[in-house]
């Protein structure tokens, strides 16, 4: 895939939206932020909710006080349909329990783009729903796919949600070894809600949700 444009976010009338960071090298310094968190020894991370088919890490975030969450399980699809139901786009909405609106802002290239997007309140609506503004990139990674994100301080905001900060975070997909219709999904994340949230709701809800994320993401697949 290439290497998105550089420049700036520009609405279809031409009119300037947001001053942005070169998106070429946003893409590049994500891209390698990502690999950097998938290099991590096994003994930095600890079990946070392990399922039949899915386990959840942590480890405190380096970016804000708070955690990064590593996911990881198995996906039964190749790993274009898995990436293309991750990625922006519009089969995200058809199965993302916790998303309840996505907007593509601008496109730079085709595998890259500003979104934004908004979620449900969890936890009984002791977290709020949210709005997000997320750079987002999609590139090669070996024999399959990293789909990468971070948000951006975009101005517009809307008073009915708090915004909320994605730090670097992003989704590995490859296909299994001995099995190549089968793909093995890593998921990094590192979402400050901000707002009134003790922290430790934000870190059991997190780590609930990015399991809910697999069993919604392959029920999808399986309609599909």
């Amino acid at each position: 895939m290439a290497e998105p444009a550089s420049g700036r976010v520009w609405t279809s009338q031409g009119k300037q939206m947001e001053d942005l960071p070169d998106a070429a090298v946003l893409a590049t310094r994500l891209k390698n932020t990502l690999i950097q968190y998938h290099s991590l020894e096994d003994d930095k991370w600890r079990v946070a909710k392990k399922m039949k088919d899915v386990t959840v890490w942590r480890k405190p975030s380096e970016e804000f006080n708070g955690y990064l969450f590593k996911a990881q399980g198995v996906i039964d699809d190749v790993v274009n349909s898995v990436i293309d139901h991750i990625r922006p786009g519009p089969c995200r909405l058809d199965w993302d329990s916790l998303m309840t609106s996505l907007d593509i802002l601008e496109y730079f290239e085709e595998n890259c783009c500003v979104m934004r997007y908004t979620t449900a309140g969890q936890l009984w609506n002791i977290i709020s729903p949210r709005e997000f503004v997320d750079f987002s990139y999609t590139v090669d990674y070996k024999e399959g796919l990293l789909s990468c994100g971070i948000s951006l301080d975009w101005s517009e905001k809307r008073s009915e949600f708090v915004r909320g900060y994605n730090h670097p975070c992003g989704w590995f997909c490859v296909p299994l070894k001995d099995s190549p219709n089968r793909s093995l999904l890593t998921g990094y994340i590192q979402t400050d809600l901000r707002g009134m949230i003790p922290q430790s709701a934000v870190d059991t809800a997190m780590a609930s949700t990015l399991i809910n994320f697999y069993g919604d993401l392959q029920k999808a697949l399986q309609k599909a």
